[in-house]
C-alpha cells in the first residue's frame, strides 16, 4: 500500500513538471493504474487525484487537458463526492468544471444539487448558506435547463429565504431565482409569481416587502419578457408603496419600474404617466436640504471665492450621514432615462412635462444624481436627433419639428442652469455638463449662438484648472470642436483671444489624446479666424505665430502617436491654406517637412490630403520647391494597393494641374500618365471616373501632353464604354473627356476618328456586336450625341448616315439599334425636323422583327419629339389614336416625352395628352395599362393643382382597369426629391389608400405598391395616415382560403394561391416600414404578422426572415419576448428534408431557404441576453450537435464576417 502511495504521489510531482510531454505521460499512467482493480486509494489521497484532475482541467497544453477532460468522464463518482466533502470554495471548482460542459459535468450538478438545496434549507451555519447560495446560482446559470426536474424543490428551498433574518442570503436568493426563472416551466414560474404576488399583498413587514420588490426587480432583469402577464396586479401595488415612508422602500420600488419600462414596454404602457408622475415627484425629494435658501443667496455666493467655500461647507452641514433620500432621487432619474428611450412616440409630451422637471434639477447637490439626471436628459436629447437620412431629407417641416422648436425655446432656461456649474470644482459635475451641451449642440446645431459669452469662461476654466483629469480636458475640447463645427464663426471672434491660449496649451499636453483633440479644434479655429469662403474682417495676424508654433512643433516630432502624426498634418495643412500669406521665411520649410511625410508609408494619405487643401487655397501658396520632388511621389501612389490613397492622389493631382498649370513641367507630367491606364477599368468604377476626371483637366489645361498616351488610354475608354457596368458619374465623366477631347484637336483624335473607334465594334461584321451587351448601346450612343453637339458642323452628316442605316435593309439590328438609340440622344437636344423622312424610318421600324429595334425606334420617337415638339407631337397623338397594333410602342415614346421635356413647354399640349390616357386607361392588356399610369402620373407633376383632383375623381370609377391604372399612376408622382405636388397629394393621400379595401384583388396589389413607394421615397406623405391603413394592411398578410384553386395538368392536380402577390407585396410594405416609420408601429401588433409570415409560402418566408434579422437589432426586447414562438418555425424550416425524389429546383430552393432561416438565427444570437432564452439554448445545441446545421451556421458567419470586414476596408 505504501509502494502505490508512494508511486502515485511521484506521478502527481510529475503532473506538475513545466513540460508538457512530463505531465501528459504522468497523466497517462496515473490513468492507466486508476483502472487496475487491484487498486484502492486511501481518503487523502483520493483528493490529491480530483485536486490534480480540476488542476489539469486549466492545462495550457491542449492534449493534456483532453486528457484531463477524459478521465473526468470516468471517474465522476469521486469528483462529487469531493465537491460535497471539500473544505475549498467550491463555486471555483465547479465553474472550472462547468467549462468542459458534457453529460458528465451535468450528471454531477445534479448528484450535489439535492445536497445544496438540503444545505440552504437548514439555517444553521449562515456561511454554509451563503456558499451553498452561490454554487445554486452558478449552476443554475449554466445548466438551468439540465435540471428540471429539481426546479421544483429549488423553488421550495429558496422561497423561505426571502425571509431569512440575514439580507446577504436573501441577496443571494433573489440572485439564484433569477437565474431559475429563465429555464422553469410555465407552472413554477406562475408558482412564484403568485407567492411574491401574495406577500407584498400582506405586506407583513417593511423589511420583508423590500425583498418581495427587490426580487421582482430581479425577475424582470433577467426574464422580462415572462413577468408582463403579472404586471397588471403588480404596479398598483408598488405605486402603494412608493407612498410608505422609507427610502430604501422607494429605491427598490423605482428600481423595479425602471425594469419594467426596459423589459414589458407594452405591458407597462397604461401604467406610464402614473409611474412618470411618481418620478418626477420624488426626483425633487430632498427632505434635508432647502434649495430656495441657496437660490436667494447665490448672487452673493458667486461675489467672491470665499463665498463658494462657505456654500461647498454648508453643503457638508446639511449632508446627514443617515439621509439616503438621494438613492431614491437617483433611481427615479434612473427611471425617467428608461421611460424616455423607449418611449419616442411621447417626445412631445416629455418636453412639456420632464424636460423642465429635469433642467431645474441640474441644482442636484449629489454628484451622482446630478450624473443620472444629466444621463436622463441626454437621452432625451438623443430621441429628439432628427434623422439624418436621404428618407426624411425631403420632408416637410412637419409634427416631427415640434419637439425641436420646444426644446430650442428651453435652450436659455438649461444654459442658466449649466454655465455657473462650468466653474465648480468638481470634475464630475463639469464632465456632465459638457457631455449635455455637446449633445445638445449636434441636436440643435447653432442653438448655443446666443450663449457663447456664458460659455467661454467655463471652457477656458476647464482648459487651465489643475485640478481637471485628462477626461475634463478631452471632453471639454470635443464640446469645442463641436461648437466650432456647427455655429457662424463671427459669433467667437470676440472670444478668440480668451479661447487660443488654453487651446495652444493643450497642443504641448504630454497626453496623446489630449494633444489630439486640442489639434482638431485648432484646425477649426483656423477657418473661424480666417475664412476663406466669406469676407471677414476679424484681425487674425496676432494669433498666427502661436497656432503655426505650436503645431509646427508636433508636426516635426517623428516619436509621437499615430492620430497625433496625423492631425498635425491636418492641422498644418489647414494653417497654410487659410494663413499662409502671413508665414513668410517659415513657409517654405513647413513645405519641406510635408514633402517628408509624403515619403513615410503611414502619413502620406493624410499628407495627400493636406497638400490638396493647400493647392485648393484661394491664397495661391507657393508650391514650386516641393513639386518637381513631390509629383513622382504622388505618380507612384497611383500603382499603390491602397484604394483610399489612389483616390485622394487623383483628386490633389487634379487640383494640382488646374491651379498650378504655370509650374509643372512636361517630365512631371509624364511620370503621372504612365500610370493612368491601369486605374481605368470597370473593376472599380469609382477610381475609373476620378481618372477620366483627372483626364479631363489634363485635357483642357495641357491637351499636347495626351498624344503620347493616346492609344493605351483610349483603348481602356473604349473597353469601359462596352462595359455592361457602365453608367451614372463614370458614364458622364467619359462623356467630359470625349467632348473636352474632339476640342482639343489632336493628332488622331479628331471627331471622324474618335467615331470610328467607338461605332467600330457595332459596325464590324466579326461578331462582336452580339456580345455587347444593351446598356453598351445606350452608352456608345451619349457619347456619339456629346462629340456632336461639340462639333456641330458634323452633326448633319453623322445623323443622315444613322437615318441611312436604318433605312438599308441589309444593316444588322445591332446597327439599327445604335442608330436609333444615338438619333434619340442627339434629337433631345437638337431640332431635327429637318429630317422629313425621319417619321416614316421609325414608324416602319416598329414592325421591325426584333424588339431591341422596336424598343430602340419608340425611345428615339419620344426624345427626338422632347427637341421639336411642335413637329412631332400632334403627330405622335395621332398616330396612337389611329394605330391600336402599334399602341404600346407609341406610348412608351409618349412616356418619354413627358419626362424629358420642360413642364412650360408639355402644358399646351396637357388636355390633348389627358383625354387620350384616360381612353387607354381601361385596356385589358396589363403592360399598356402600366404605361398609361406612368405617363397620367408624370403628366399629373406637370400641372398637379388641375390633374390630381380630376385622378382622384376616377376612383369612383366602375372599371377595376381604371382604378387600378389611376391608383399605379399615383405611385409614379411620388419621388424622393422635394417636389411641388408633395403638399397636395399629402391632403389626399388617403382617399388613394382607401383603394386598399377595394373589392378587386389586382386593385388591391398595386394599392400595396403605391404605399409601398411612398413608404420607401417619401415617408412624411404616408406617417399620418399609418393609423387607419395599418389594420388593412395587416389583413392582406392573411391566407385566404377561397383564394387557393387547384388546377389539373394532366395527371396532376397543381395548387394555385391567387392571393400570394398581395400577400407579398403587403409583406414588402411591412419590411419598407421598419426603416422609414418604425417610431410609428406596434411592434407586438407587427410582430404577429411576421410570426404568420413565418410558416406562409417560400417567397413570403424569405422575406420574413430577413425581416426577422433586421427586427433583430431594431427592437430586440421586443424580439426577445417572443423568442419562443419565432424560434419554432426557424426550426422547422432548418430541419425540413427534401423527398428523394424532388427535381434540382426543389433542392435548391430548400437550400437557399435553410440558409436564410439560419441568418435570422445568427441575428438574433446578436440580441443582448438572447443567451438566457431556454428555448433558443435549446435550438443552438441542437444547430451544434446536427453537422449539417452546424456546418451552414458556421459558413453563415464566416459570410458575415468576411462582409463587415470588406465594409470596414472601404470605409477607409
Amino acid at each position: 500500500m505504501t509502494n502505490i502511495s508512494y508511486h502515485i504521489s511521484n506521478l502527481l510531482e510529475k503532473m506538475t513538471s513545466t513540460d508538457k510531454d512530463f505531465r501528459f505521460m504522468a497523466t497517462n499512467d496515473l490513468m492507466m493504474e486508476l483502472q487496475k482493480d487491484s487498486i484502492k486509494l486511501d481518503e487523502d489521497s483520493e483528493k490529491k487525484v480530483v485536486k490534480m484532475l480540476l488542476k489539469l482541467l486549466e492545462d495550457k497544453n491542449g492534449e493534456v487537458q483532453n486528457l484531463a477532460v477524459k478521465w473526468k468522464e470516468e471517474n465522476q463518482n469521486a469528483l462529487s463526492q469531493y465537491l460535497q466533502a471539500s473544505a475549498e470554495p467550491q463555486h471555483c471548482i465547479l465553474s472550472n468544471i462547468c467549462k468542459h460542459c458534457s453529460t458528465m459535468t451535468a450528471n454531477v450538478c445534479k448528484k450535489i444539487t439535492a445536497q445544496l438545496t438540503g444545505a440552504i434549507g437548514k439555517q444553521e451555519d449562515v456561511s454554509v448558506q451563503l456558499e451553498a447560495l452561490d454554487i445554486l446560482s452558478d449552476i443554475l446559470s449554466r445548466l438551468g435547463g439540465t435540471l428540471y426536474s429539481f426546479h421544483s424543490s429549488i423553488l421550495n428551498c429558496l422561497l423561505p429565504q426571502l425571509t431569512s433574518p440575514r439580507l446577504a442570503v436573501r441577496k443571494r436568493a433573489i440572485i439564484a431565482l433569477g437565474h431559475l426563472v429563465l429555464t422553469c416551466n410555465g407552472n413554477i414560474f406562475a408558482e412564484l409569481m403568485e407567492h411574491l404576488l401574495a406577500e407584498l399583498k400582506r405586506n407583513n413587514s417593511t423589511s420583508t416587502t423590500r425583498t418581495y420588490i427587490q426580487c421582482i426587480a430581479g425577475i424582470s432583469r433577467q426574464a422580462g419578457h415572462r413577468i408582463g402577464d403579472y404586471l397588471e396586479k403588480m404596479i398598483p401595488l408598488i405605486v402603494q408603496y412608493c407612498n410608505v415612508e422609507d427610502d430604501e422602500l422607494r429605491e427598490y420600488c423605482f428600481q423595479a419600474f425602471e425594469s419594467f419600462v426596459r423589459r414589458c414596454p407594452k405591458e407597462i404602457g397604461p401604467h406610464l404617466p402614473s409611474v412618470t408622475g411618481l418620478c418626477l415627484k420624488y426626483i425633487t425629494y430632498d427632505p434635508n436640504y432647502n434649495y430656495d435658501n441657496e437660490e436667494d443667496d447665490e448672487e452673493e455666493m458667486m461675489e467672491t471665492e470665499n463665498g463658494e467655500e462657505e456654500e461647498q461647507e454648508s453643503d457638508d452641514e446639511y449632508s446627514d450621514d443617515d439621509d439616503i433620500s438621494w438613492k431614491v432621487r437617483r433611481s427615479a432619474a434612473k427611471c425617467l432615462e428608461a421611460i424616455v428611450s423607449t418611449r419616442h412616440d411621447l417626445l412631445q409630451d416629455f418636453y412639456k412635462t420632464l424636460s423642465p422637471a429635469l433642467i431645474s434639477r441640474f441644482k442636484e447637490r449629489e454628484e451622482n444624481v446630478k450624473a443620472d439626471i444629466f444621463c436622463a436628459y441626454i437621452s432625451l436629447l438623443k430621441q429628439t436627433l432628427p434623422i439624418q437620412s436621404w428618407l426624411h431629407a425631403s420632408d416637410e417641416a412637419s409634427k416631427e419639428d415640434i419637439p425641436l422648436t420646444m426644446l430650442q425655446n428651453q435652450v436659455p432656461h438649461i444654459i442658466k442652469a449649466l454655465h455657473k456649474q462650468l466653474k465648480e470644482k468638481s470634475v464630475k459635475s463639469r464632465q456632465g455638463c459638457f457631455t449635455l451641451l455637446t449633445e445638445l449642440a449636434n441636436v440643435l446645431p447653432g442653438c448655443l449662438a446666443d450663449h457663447i459669452p456664458a460659455l467661454v469662461p467655463g471652457i477656458v476654466f476647464s482648459l487651465t484648472d489643475k485640478s481637471s483629469s485628462s477626461n475634463m480636458k478631452i471632453d471639454t475640447l470635443s464640446f469645442l470642436h463641436v461648437v466650432l463645427c456647427n455655429h457662424s464663426r463671427d459669433v467667437f471672434h470676440p472670444h478668440v483671444k480668451a479661447l487660443l491660449p488654453p487651446v495652444v496649451t493643450c497642443i504641448g499636453d504630454p497626453f496623446y489624446k489630449i494633444t489630439s483633440e486640442a489639434l482638431l479644434v485648432t484646425q477649426q479655429l483656423v477657418k473661424v479666424i480666417r475664412p476663406l469662403d466669406v469676407h471677414c474682417t476679424f484681425d487674425a495676424k496676432p494669433y498666427v505665430r502661436d497656432l503655426f508654433s505650436a503645431t509646427l512643433k508636433r508636426l516635426k516630432a517623428a516619436d509621437i502617436d499615430q492620430e497625433v502624426k496625423e492631425r498635425a498634418i491636418s492641422c498644418m495643412g489647414q494653417i497654410v491654406c487659410n494663413l499662409g500669406d502671413y508665414l513668410s521665411s517659415d513657409l517654405q520649410p513647413t513645405l519641406k517637412i510635408f514633402l517628408e511625410r509624403l515619403k513615410n508609408e503611414i502619413t502620406r494619405l493624410t499628407t495627400v490630403k493636406a497638400l490638396t487643401l493647400i493647392a485648393s487655397s484661394s491664397l495661391k501658396i507657393d508650391l514650386r520647391p516641393i513639386l518637381a520632388e513631390g509629383f513622382p511621389i504622388l505618380a507612384s501612389f497611383l500603382r499603390k494597393n491602397q484604394r483610399a490613397l489612389k483616390l485622394s492622389t487623383l483628386t490633389a493631382l487634379d487640383i494640382l494641374i488646374k491651379n498650378y498649370s504655370d509650374s509643372l513641367k512636361p517630365a512631371m507630367i509624364e511620370c503621372v500618365l504612365m500610370e493612368l491606364p491601369d486605374l481605368i477599368s470597370e473593376n472599380d468604377m469609382h477610381v475609373s471616373q476620378v481618372a477620366i476626371t483627372f483626364l479631363t483637366t489634363l485635357a483642357k489645361v495641357y491637351p499636347s501632353s495626351l498624344s503620347k498616351i493616346s492609344g493605351t488610354v483610349l483603348s481602356e475608354l473604349f473597353q469601359l464604354v462596352y462595359s455592361p457596368l457602365m453608367q451614372g458619374g463614370a458614364l458622364n465623366a467619359i462623356v467630359d473627356f470625349f467632348q473636352a477631347l474632339v476640342v482639343t484637336k489632336t493628332v488622331n483624335m479628331s471627331y471622324g476618328e474618335l467615331m470610328k473607334q467607338l461605332t467600330n465594334p457595332i459596325y464590324s461584321s466579326s461578331g462582336v456586336s452580339a456580345s455587347l451587351h444593351k446598356q453598351a448601346y445606350h452608352s456608345v450612343a451619349k457619347c456619339v450625341a456629346a462629340l456632336s453637339s461639340v462639333c456641330p458642323k458634323e452633326a448633319p452628316g453623322v445623323v443622315n448616315q444613322f437615318v441611312q442605316d436604318v433605312k438599308n435593309p441589309r444593316s444588322s439590328a445591332a446597327v439599327k439599334m445604335l442608330a436609333f438609340l444615338s438619333l434619340a440622344e442627339i434629337g433631345r437636344t437638337t431640332n431635327l425636323s429637318a429630317q422629313k423622312e425621319l417619321k416614316a424610318v421609325i414608324l416602319d421600324a416598329f414592325a421591325s422583327p426584333s424588339e431591341e429595334v422596336k424598343s430602340a425606334a419608340s425611345y428615339a420617337l419620344g426624345n427626338i419629339s422632347v427637341g421639336s415638339l411642335k413637329e412631332y407631337l400632334p403627330f405622335m397623338l395621332k398616330e396612337i389614336g389611329g394605330q391600336p397594333k402599334r399602341q404600346y410602342l407609341l406610348l412608351h415614346s409618349l412616356k418619354e416625352v413627358i419626362s424629358s421635356s420642360p413642364a412650360d413647354s408639355l402644358k399646351p399640349y396637357v388636355e390633348d395628352i389627358w383625354a387620350l390616357l384616360f381612353k387607354h386607361c381601361e385596356c385589358s392588356e396589363e403592360g399598356t395599362r402600366n404605361v398609361v399610369a406612368e405617363c397620367l402620373g408624370k403628366l399629373t407633376v406637370v400641372n398637379p393643382a388641375q390633374l390630381l383632383p380630376r385622378l382622384k375623381k376616377q376612383l369612383t370609377s366602375g372599371s377595376p382597369y381604371a382604378r387600378s391604372t389611376v391608383v399605379t399612376a399615383i405611385k409614379f408622382t411620388i419621388s424622393d426629391q422635394p417636389q411641388p405636388i408633395d403638399p397636395l397629394l399629402k391632403g389626399c393621400i388617403g382617399d388613394f389608400l382607401k383603394t386598399l379595401q377595394d373589392p378587386d384583388l389586382n386593385v388591391r396589389r398595386v394599392a400595396l405598391a403605391m404605399f409601398n413607394s411612398a413608404a420607401h421615397n417619401k415617408p412624411s406623405l404616408i406617417r399620418d395616415q399609418l393609423s387607419t391603413v395599418l389594420p388593412h394592411l395587416y389583413n392582406e398578410t392573411k391566407i385566404r382560403r377561397e383564394l387557393i384553386r387547384e388546377v389539373e395538368m394532366g395527371p396532376f392536380k397543381h395548387t394555385v394561391d391567387d392571393g400570394l402577390d398581395v400577400r407579398k407585396a403587403a409583406f414588402e410594405c411591412m419590411y419598407t416600414l421598419l426603416e422609414s416609420c418604425l417610431d410609428r408601429l406596434d411592434i407586438y401588433e407587427y410582430l404577429n404578422h411576421v410570426e404568420d409570415g413565418l410558416k406562409d409560402h417560400y417567397d413570403i418566408r424569405m422575406l420574413t426572415f430577413i425581416m426577422l434579422a433586421r427586427l433583430s437589432t431594431l427592437c430586440p426586447n421586443a424580439v426577445l419576448q417572443r423568442l419562443e414562438q419565432l424560434v419554432e418555425p426557424l426550426r422547422a424550416t432548418c430541419s425540413t428534408k427534401v423527398k428523394a425524389g424532388s427535381v434540382k429546383q426543389e433542392f435548391e430552393k430548400q437550400d437557399e431557404l435553410k440558409r436564410s432561416a439560419m441568418r435570422a438565427v445568427a441575428a438574433l444570437l446578436t440580441i443582448p441576453d438572447v443567451d438566457k432564452s431556454p428555448v433558443m439554448a435549446e435550438f443552438s445545441s441542437q444547430i451544434r450537435a446536427n453537422p449539417e446545421m452546424s456546418s451552414l451556421f458556421e459558413s453563415i458567419q464566416k459570410d458575415s464576417t468576411s462582409l463587415s470586414t470588406t465594409e470596414l476596408m472601404d470605409m477607409s
